[in-house]
């Protein structure tokens, strides 16, 4: 039977393409919010990175009611260091709104997901946003689109898909270019007329699948996930079974149910609706959790048995790229955080390790570092940005990607699937960067005056990848990488070849000194600012590092000549963000992550020290 109160549906969208400022106006056209209630733009963006750097990072729910009917919308991440969380979610929909830039047309990440909406049969409605803007293209996008689903091998009924046209920015969306509407209720209205209800067994004893694991420091670990059978109850007795098939029991400790943009705590939920439940400790992706009807070995195992026969398992991504966590050792160590510590460093990993899923945190033996893998390196970067903003103070080594050995004893790594779209007149300049990278062009499309390129790339060679192809590209490129598969090792990367400039000693940098050194290479520092003996204050012009003397001053004499003096004039230091730090650094270097600071530094600070090393 199906659920007709209920409509569940999830959201695809590529960056930017308006997907969190279109939830804020379903929000705001339901009465979610008081009619004299402040509100912030992009409401679903709670987190301040998300805000600054635009893109969604954690999966969230909400839910409104439209005529009389609950609408659960899943809002999606849309970088593809989150992209496995999408995989995900979209086990708990029924339909997906594809929401595409009017002028920019279907991105690469948009393929990425689409080709997993669709292989699992979902009903598709495309909402082609920013109608507004300057050179929107509507049909044209709408037949891109179209070309897109063919391509993915969409069913006769997906290609057949319900269109919207909107402006999220001017909050209306519209069933005709034509329409003069300034509402979104037309959108609403496909969602409850064109997304399926959910199909249930509303008789059968409860099974529910966590699809997603949310973590709260008073309730523990929080499962998620739409209950696809039965009645589930607060107090219930049920049966957990992870991938494993490791099996316990254990009971439903309390239960919610999400309405508008928080969860709602309630006794029972029916089958249809997405869930929320607090009891199951070691909750996990892909857990289901059953009905059992007693005790002994066999109501365990027959449970145990229902639920492997009812759902597929859901494979978390595995991390592919790690980074080392470990306490500052650098001589400012302490003017800029609070929280300095090897210790605390460690219970904050820890207390990451039981919240964030896509992580693996693990210590490092007879040391106070921490190993931190993840999906890339802006993945592992959100989270050191997130703990400096709450005062840490500690240093990350180079990121590494993650190998494995086959049967036979070979060595596997990595290796993405990269998608570059880049203006004609620049898409040699792209193969060349992914040649000197380890890629390898597997697809090569022409369209007007855009060339379409897909290569396979080690994850090794896609670190500064993005800053190499909008340099060669003048800010044409765009490009979209995930992991593919493990491969053979078959490329010696050399990463950086200039060498750096490296502090002599610790004290504040001098204009007249860097007046200098700028003739010698690319400054990271500006005057006045604090160094220290090991510190990488620029990039040398040459392959060795060259030990410099940044706090050198004028010598006065008692004689002085008119005009000899010349003024100084400094070019900007260059600056880095904590991603673009983390590709730069070599093996040999460290990144300290302070509140106020990002600086380079040699691991052996002092230059005798290197030497010995260097010998060795």
């Amino acid at each position: 039977m199906r659920r007709d109160d209920i409509r569940n549906v999830a959201i695809i969208a590529h960056v930017d393409h308006g997907k969190t400022t279109l939830v804020d106006c379903l929000l705001k056209a339901t009465d979610v919010f008081r009619q004299n209630q402040k509100v912030d733009e992009r409401v679903l963006d709670s987190n301040d990175q998300e805000r600054e750097r635009g893109i969604t990072i954690l999966s969230k729910n909400v839910a409104i009611n439209y005529k009389n009917k609950k609408i659960n919308i899943i809002d999606t991440p849309g970088h593809a260091d989150f992209g496995g969380e999408v995989e995900r979610v979209l086990n708990m929909a029924d339909a997906a709104l594809l929401i595409v830039d009017a002028f920019e047309g279907p991105m690469p990440q948009t393929r990425f997901v689409l080709k997993h909406a669709l292989s699992q049969g979902m009903r598709i409605i495309l909402v082609v946003n920013k109608i507004d803007r300057d050179g929107a293209r509507p049909d044209a996008v709408v037949d891109e689109v179209f070309d897109l689903m063919v391509d993915l091998n969409a069913t006769d009924a997906q290609l057949d898909f319900p269109i919207i046209y909107a402006s999220a920015a001017q909050g209306y969306a519209r069933a005709e270019l034509t329409d003069t509407n300034t509402d979104m209720f037309p959108l609403l209205d496909m969602i409850i007329n064109e997304v399926p209800a959910p199909e249930v067994e509303a008789e059968e004893p409860c099974a529910l699948q966590i699809s997603t694991v949310d973590h709260s420091s008073y309730q523990g670990r929080i499962g998620v996930g739409r209950l696809g059978f039965g009645t589930l109850k607060k107090g219930q007795q049920v049966l957990a079974v992870n991938n494993h098939g490791k099996k316990y029991k254990t009971q439903i400790k309390q239960l919610f149910v999400f309405e508008n943009l928080g969860k709602n705590e309630v006794t029972e939920a029916a089958a249809g609706d997405i869930v929320a439940v607090v009891g199951v400790d070691d909750a996990d992706i892909g857990d289901v959790i059953v009905d059992v009807s007693g005790d002994d070995a066999a109501a365990i195992d027959e449970a145990a048995a229902r639920a492997a026969n009812l759902f597929a398992p859901i494979e978390v991504e595995e991390p592919t790229m790690a980074v080392i966590f470990e306490p500052s050792t650098s001589p400012l160590v302490g003017q800029d955080g609070e929280i300095v510590g090897g210790r605390q460093l460690k219970e904050r990993l820890l207390r990451e390790k039981e919240s964030n899923i896509s992580m693996r945190i693990t210590e490092v033996a007879d040391s106070t570092a921490m190993e931190v893998a993840g999906r890339g390196v802006l993945h592992l970067s959100v989270l050191m940005e997130t703990m400096r903003r709450e005062g840490y103070e500690f240093q990350v080594g180079r990121p590494r990607v993650l190998v494995k050995t086959d049967e036979a004893g070979h060595t596997l790594e990595p290796i993405e699937e990269a998608v570059v779209d880049v203006d004609n007149e620049y898409s040699g300049k792209v193969i060349e960067v992914f040649g000197n990278c380890g890629g390898e062009m597997t697809e090569m499309n022409a369209k007007a005056d855009q060339t379409h390129l897909v290569f396979k790339i080690p994850s090794r060679g896609t670190m500064g990848l993005a800053t190499k192809l909008l340099n060669v590209s003048h800010g044409s490129a765009t490009l979209f990488h995930h992991f593919a598969e493990y491969g053979p090792v078959n490329f010696e990367y050399t990463g950086r070849k200039n060498g750096a400039l490296v502090s002599m000693s610790t004290e504040k940098a001098v204009a007249f000194a860097l007046d200098t050194l700028q003739e010698r290479g690319h400054l990271f520092i500006s005057p006045g600012d604090a160094c220290y003996e090991g510190m990488i204050v620029g990039e040398s012009a040459k392959e060795q590092d060259i030990v410099v003397n940044v706090a050198k001053t004028k010598h006065l004499g008692n004689q002085r000549a008119s005009g000899s003096d010349k003024a100084i004039q400094l070019t900007p230091p260059v600056t880095f963000t904590l991603e673009e730090a983390l590709e730069y650094i070599d093996d040999t270097e460290l990144v300290e992550v302070t509140p106020k600071h990002i600086r380079l530094r040699k691991k052996l600070l002092t230059a005798t020290e290197r030497k010995k090393a260097h010998q060795l």
